[in-house]
């Protein structure tokens, strides 16, 4: 008896054996895994179950640290990079995208082979093979070049055969993506995207993980995998963007107050999920305003007090989705023989509870679902520079002679608090291109007026702009100026051209007195007569006004003045 039990367990085991050596997807693929994994998630449409057979003979795997990943690709490693457009609203399609990165200098061309970049020097120099994998002509590939398409290796990992869709033979790679207990296999070149219904899905957060493979010979060697987390929910996914005029970083939630600021909502929907739904908006700002509804992504509102309010959003779509199942309704009786002939001869209607005939109501299968989305910020309201204005421009006077350069003043003021910094770009008409930024400190007082004295290199019409800030707050005013041109000679020049004219006119009064002389034969002694001293303090008034002129001293420089503007 003993010896009969050793022989059906041998039996046993050989029987058992291939099942047991056989290797399944979930053995290549998943790591981690828990009783009734599969039990728990629908049947993605398109997806097998991983409880499949995998074809190691054709698709080796090799585990982590294996040192065989290290010649899995010529020149390096290839890094694959996977993404989704996660989080998705459960019913709507999320797809996932797997890009190829070759090693430097390496690219895929037109006709699926790897080639090496023309000039680009890797590692080991310029190669003189132009084709890191030529499977376009290699002898390897030649059954996949008759033509008939049926190479036994022309298959996925369970066995299916490659798609024969035009270009099919370009393609040579594998890509495998694996989740919630199934797996999708598809070929493809260097990068593929996959898009995944969810209305079965269930909601939390899952992880999608690809290996590729590539083309070797008759057979196929990993190349790389990865993995990346996503997330179904039945939320809308809301984000707002805030933005306000003259806020200096919109990021930190801090605003100023008596300016609207507007806000945008963006709902995360790549696959246009919700298209066709009605969408309201619901705002509460949190400063005792009430509730604003509003079927316009965009509203504006102004806080009119400082201090800190909380801002909640609630988006509600009323999307299309299934109806639910009929509620069970209780077996009506039947009618017997004897009641429906006793209706016929009386002509009395049997009671429509009674009614076997009664057509039962069909469902409407247009069923809505209401999805909600929430937004919750603390907005931080405080003062700041409102508005700020020229006033008045006038030209300046150089403390020095610099015929290329000129200087004008520019008054300027403000509404709201009072800045601490003011900075000018000057920019050519166009407001296009930058020539000058120049930046200066602003003393805080209790008035905003100011006079900012800026220098213009040369003739011609200038964009300038003024900015006034401080740590909330940016506020800023453009004009254009025209700076007009100046006489080619200088102040010396022109002195010099005087004092030449006045030596002229000395000689010329000289010749004419040796003529008056020679022709009159006598001495007559020059007098010091008034008209003289009158003469010559005039020429001299009149040089000391054209140096004052050009060599006026400076003015007030205080940039901050309650009732006359200064300079800064």
């Amino acid at each position: 008896m003993e010896c009969l039990y050793c022989v059906l367990g041998f039996v046993f085991l050989v029987a058992r054996l291939p099942l047991d050596a056989a290797k399944r997807f979930h053995d290549v693929l998943g790591n981690e895994r828990y009783p009734g994994y599969l039990r728990e998630h629908s049947q993605l449409n398109g997806w097998s179950s991983d409880e499949n057979d995998w074809n190691e003979r054709l698709y080796p795997m090799w585990k982590r640290g294996d040192a065989r990943w290290r010649n899995s690709w010529k020149g390096g490693r290839v890094q694959v990079v996977l993404t989704s457009d996660s989080p998705a609203l459960v019913g709507s399609n999320m797809t996932f995208a797997v890009n190829l990165v070759f090693p430097r200098c390496q690219k895929e061309d037109a006709n699926g082979n790897i080639v090496y970049e023309k000039n680009c020097r890797n590692d080991s120099g310029l190669s003189p093979d132009p084709y890191v994998y030529n499977w376009t002509t290699s002898s390897e590939d030649s059954d996949r070049e008759s033509g008939t398409g049926q190479s036994q290796h022309n298959v996925f990992p369970d066995g299916k055969p490659f798609p024969h869709h035009h270009g099919w033979k370009k393609w040579n790679f594998v890509y495998i993506f694996h989740t919630l207990g199934q797996y999708f296999q598809k070929l493809g070149r260097c990068s593929v995207r996959v898009s995944i219904n969810t209305t079965n899905m269930t909601v939390g957060t899952q992880v999608m993980e690809v290996i590729v493979y590539r083309r070797h010979g008759r057979t196929y060697i990993p190349i790389a995998q990865v993995k990346d987390v996503y997330v179904v929910t039945d939320q809308i996914p809301v984000f707002v963007t805030m933005s306000q005029r003259n806020d200096r970083n919109s990021s930190d939630e801090t605003f100023l107050r008596d300016l609207p600021i507007k806000f945008d909502v963006l709902i995360h929907d790549p696959s246009h999920f919700l298209n066709k739904s009605a969408i309201d908006y619901k705002w509460n700002f949190g400063d005792n305003t009430g509730l604003f509804v509003s079927n316009n992504h965009t509203l504006n509102h102004t806080y009119v007090l400082n201090g800190t309010f909380n801002l909640n959003l609630t988006v509600q779509a009323t999307v299309p989705g299934p109806c639910p199942p009929p509620s069970p309704r209780p077996p009506r009786p039947t009618p017997s023989l004897a009641t429906a002939l006793k209706s016929y001869y009386s002509n009395t209607p049997v009671p429509a509870g009674d009614n076997s005939l009664e057509m039962s109501k069909i469902p409407n299968e247009n069923c809505q679902i209401n999805r909600y989305g929430h937004f919750k910020a603390t907005l931080t309201i405080v003062e700041g520079i409102l508005e700020v204005n020229i006033i008045q421009i006038a030209g300046a006077p150089m403390p020095k002679p610099k015929p290329d350069n000129s200087l004008m003043d520019f008054v300027v003021t403000c509404r709201g608090t009072i800045p601490t910094e003011v900075c000018t770009v000057i920019s050519d008409p166009t407001c296009q291109i930058v020539q000058n930024v120049v930046c200066s400190p602003v003393d805080a007082e209790e008035t905003c007026l100011l006079t900012v004295r800026r220098a213009f290199s040369g003739s011609g019409t200038y964009c300038v702009n003024f900015t006034l800030g401080d740590d909330t707050s940016l506020a800023l005013t453009s004009t254009l100026i025209s700076i007009p041109g100046k006489d080619t000679a200088s102040p010396l020049r022109t002195a010099s051209g005087a004092l030449i004219s006045v030596g002229c006119l000395a000689v010329f009064v000289a010749v004419a007195a040796i003529l008056v002389y020679k022709k009159h034969k006598e001495y007559k002694p020059i007098e010091n007569r008034p008209e003289n001293m009158v003469k010559g303090r005039g020429l001299r008034g009149f040089l000391h006004h054209t140096k004052e002129g050009f060599f006026r001293g400076n003015q007030e420089k205080d940039p901050l003045l309650k009732n006359q503007p200064g300079t800064l």
